[in-house]
Order: C-alpha cells, then sequence, then structure tokens
C-alpha cells in the first residue's frame, strides 16, 4: 500500500491506520522524503510504502465484501393499497367499500363508497387530497417502477372539475370587462392546473401561480389592461345655480298678492317712502 501526506510520518500512520496494525507488523519503504519549498513554493509530499510482514499475511483478516443491492419488494400494489386505507378507516370507525383497479401506464384507481363521504372528502378535498397522498407513498415503497395512484368517492373529482371551470371562465369574463386581475384561493396543484387549462386559449386573459405551497394560488389577469387616467379638476365645468325670478307673485289662499322686495324701488319709491318696510306697510293697508 502506497500513501502520500506532508511527512513521511503522517503517511506512515495513515496507512497504519487504514490497515489496522502497527509499525511493528509492516514494513516501510520511503518512496519520496518530502520536501516544504520555499516559503510554501515547490513543496512536495511525502510519499511510503507499506506492506505486511510475512507472519501477518497468514493471520490477516478476511475483508468482506459489499453486500448486494436489496431489491424492492415485488407486493401487490392492489393489495397494499386496500390495507393501508382498510386500516385508516377503521381507525376513523367508517365503514368504507374500497374497490382498487389497475390501469395502463402504471396507474391505480381507487374509488371509496359508503356512508359519511363527506367526512372522507373534507372542506374542498383536502381530506381525499391526503388520503390519495399518503396511498400514493405507501404503494410507491417497494415498487420498481412509479405509480400514479387516484382516490376518488361519489365522482367527486368530476363534480370538482366542472365546478372549477365554471368558476374559472365566470371570473375571466369579469376580469374581461372590468380590466382588473383576480386572485384565487389558494388550491393544490392539481386544481390550479384545471383553472390553468381551461383558461390557456382565452384571448382577453392569463392565469400565473404565485406564493408557496401549500398556499399558492392562481392569479387570472388581463392580457390588455386598460390604461386609468385620474380626471382633471379643469374637466370639470361648475354649473352655476339656477334663480328663480325674484319678481314673481304667487297666488295666496286668502286672494292676496304676496309682495316681495325686488318690488321695491327705491329710485322710483324714493319720494314717497324712506325705506322697503313703509312701502310695505302702505301697501298691506291698502289691501
Amino acid at each position: 500500500m502506497e500513501k502520500t501526506a506532508k511527512n513521511v510520518d503522517e503517511a506512515v500512520a495513515a496507512a497504519l491506520s487504514e490497515l489496522g496494525v502497527t509499525i511493528d507488523e509492516v514494513d516501510v519503504e520511503v518512496l519520496e522524503e518530502g520536501s516544504k519549498g520555499f516559503l510554501g513554493i515547490g513543496s512536495k509530499d511525502a510519499c511510503v510504502r507499506v506492506t505486511l510482514k510475512e507472519e501477518k499475511k497468514a493471520t490477516a483478516p478476511e475483508v468482506k465484501k459489499a453486500a448486494p443491492a436489496v431489491k424492492k419488494s415485488s407486493a401487490d400494489p392492489v393489495k397494499v393499497a386496500e390495507e393501508f386505507l382498510d386500516g385508516i378507516f377503521k381507525a376513523m370507525n367508517l365503514d368504507v367499500d374500497i374497490d382498487v383497479k389497475e390501469g395502463k401506464d402504471n396507474t391505480m384507481s381507487i374509488n371509496l363508497s359508503g356512508d359519511n363521504m363527506g367526512i372522507v372528502i373534507g372542506k374542498r378535498g383536502d381530506t381525499l387530497d391526503s388520503l390519495q397522498y399518503l396511498t400514493s407513498l405507501v404503494v410507491n415503497k417497494n415498487t420498481e417502477e412509479h405509480i400514479r395512484v387516484s382516490v376518488d368517492t361519489e365522482n367527486y373529482r368530476e363534480k370538482r372539475s366542472e365546478a372549477l371551470v365554471a368558476l374559472a371562465k365566470r371570473l375571466a369574463d369579469k376580469v374581461a370587462r372590468s380590466g382588473r386581475k383576480f386572485t384565487l384561493e389558494p388550491m393544490n396543484p392539481y386544481e390550479r392546473r384545471i383553472i390553468h387549462s381551461s383558461l390557456q386559449g382565452n384571448e382577453a386573459v392569463t392565469t400565473f401561480s404565485v406564493g408557496s405551497e401549500p398556499y399558492r394560488k392562481v392569479i387570472i389577469a388581463p392580457k390588455n389592461p386598460r390604461p386609468s387616467y385620474k380626471k382633471r379638476h379643469s374637466d370639470y365645468k361648475k354649473e352655476k345655480p339656477t334663480t328663480v325670478a325674484a319678481e314673481e307673485d304667487i297666488e295666496d289662499t286668502t286672494g292676496y298678492a304676496t309682495t316681495y322686495k325686488a318690488d321695491f324701488k327705491p329710485t322710483q319709491h324714493k319720494a314717497e317712502y324712506k325705506n322697503f318696510e313703509d312701502y310695505l306697510a302702505a301697501h298691506n293697508t291698502d289691501h
């Protein structure tokens, strides 16, 4: 065995440590003394050759070969999925029928049926998605090729997909009319793909996702947003208040005419009356 190090002692120590022997049980041959060089420039490592002595070779332990890689189990994925889900539903005190079918291209479809399936579905399908994720982990733990697992109940997946497509189209129309983007609630990757694919060919809006899981959400935005202009103050014209004719006489129910202050003309009645009050008193007396 040959070893190199900064000096001969370190090279020998490394060889002895790897062989698991002492210096008395080996022969050491120095191949290169090594040199420090000048200020670290031109330095060379030391090199030694260490060999076991003849009597030690006879008793040297046999080196064990590395164990071959353990192949994954060939357990039936259908049975694994059934046993896993059955254990979960028993822990939840639920009586659920489990129907597992293997499809083409490494797919597995699992349909659940029974009472109280709303508990299995959960809010917006969260519980059903969790069951699907965990089942996929268990099934693919001991398989050589990945199997895509789908868990459904009461045709929930299809109904949810139709509802999301309708929601996407309705919001797209709203965004196109208003010119403002709309942010949906957080969704899982499967539901986000439904939104994206349903609006992929829409000429008025575009979609993209923001945020991190599990709070990642879809935004529907207009492709050509409308520019927002602030109305200037000069654009508004102030309208003058409409005035009622001052000299209009309003008929009284008593048969008297109401006299307005505008009827009093100082230039005309200056000689007769000192002010409007005198003019008003004289006219009331006349009536």
